[in-house]
């Protein structure tokens, strides 16, 4: 088993372990009365994030990795871990609203009001480079970018309502 192989596959059970907990957390909020915003783009972003990580498999498996580019991938593993730790139960892939709730405004939320999206870009840049394919991290980076424009702007109309309530 080569190294991209292995680093590949850690990549793989942490991206379905997080689907896991998404939807489950999707499933407690939506229980306790929260309700989806703007899910028409969610199987664009699924689509985006499966081939993604499939055609680095397809093509990046044999590769050297770059171990600079692993540490820096490393260490956005940190930050999502601060994230999830942050946003606890009410981490999930969707956009999903609570009535009442106040936003997060802990970890890294004190400081960016979508550090996630932030960690996302580095991933979807910084995972290819590991494998040396830089064309694959641009263009990959490039429609992460066109999506996330709608995402970030479908997230913040729906939470707008929301950010003059959690100020202090």
């Amino acid at each position: 088993m080569t190294p991209a192989v292995i680093l590949l596959a850690m990549v793989t059970i942490e991206r379905l372990a997080e689907l896991w907990l998404a939807h489950s957390n999707t499933r407690a909020l939506l229980a306790k009365g929260a309700f989806e915003v703007a899910p028409e783009h969610y199987r664009v972003i699924v689509a985006l994030h499966a081939l993604w990580l499939g055609g680095l498999w397809l093509i990046g498996w044999p590769n050297p990795l770059n171990l600079a580019w692993v540490l820096v991938f490393v260490a956005l593993q940190g930050l999502r871990v601060w994230v999830l730790l942050s946003l606890g139960r009410r981490w999930t892939t969707r956009i999903i609203i609570l009535p009442g709730a106040p936003l997060i405004t802990a970890g890294p939320y004190r400081y960016l009001a979508h550090p996630n999206y932030v960690i996302v870009i580095g991933e979807i840049a910084v995972l290819p480079l590991c494998l040396g394919l830089a064309w694959y991290a641009l263009a990959f980076s490039a429609a992460n970018a066109a999506i996330l424009a709608i995402r970030i702007r479908s997230e913040n109309a729906a939470l707008g309502g929301l950010r003059h309530v959690a100020a202090p």
